[in-house]
């Protein structure tokens, strides 16, 4: 009769055991949730870079429309490309070298916020607008 009720007990701890462990099973591993923060820093620069000595450098229209109305001078495009950091989130780097575009930032000597848009093409680089950060110029620019 003890054996019986050994029996039983070790039983019904081995279910109480078993229905645990299948409870925690059945239920959906938690997902791991990175705060935007985190995955802002995390940017990866391609294995060719930006030539930050191009032989020339060419504006395109909107490009020199945009400095115009903004008082970017051609000095601080060079300034800016030369020591400005590359903005990967804001770059399009896909696709073939010259169809890749790096958006640089930096402060012009008059302290603008600045970020250009460069295209470069084997040595040579073509300036595709001016963003000035900071502030918000009316432009008729096309």
């Amino acid at each position: 009769m003890n054996f019986k009720k050994l029996f039983s007990f070790l039983l019904l701890v081995i279910l109480a055991v078993l229905t645990i462990l299948l409870t925690q099973c059945s239920q959906p591993v938690p997902k791991i949730i990175k705060s935007q923060s985190q995955t802002d820093d995390i940017d990866v620069p391609p294995t060719s870079g930006l030539n930050r000595n191009p032989s020339h450098i060419n504006y395109s229209k909107h490009a020199k429309c945009r400095m115009a109305c903004r008082h970017i001078d051609e000095i601080e495009i060079a300034d800016i490309l030369k020591n400005g950091i590359i903005n990967y989130k804001k770059s399009a780097l896909q696709g073939e070298d010259c169809h890749k575009k790096y958006a640089v930032e930096g402060f012009s000597k008059d302290n603008q916020h600045l970020r250009i848009i460069f295209a470069p093409c084997g040595d040579e680089i073509t300036v595709v607008t001016c963003i000035d950060i900071g502030e918000e110029w009316r432009c008729d620019c096309k």
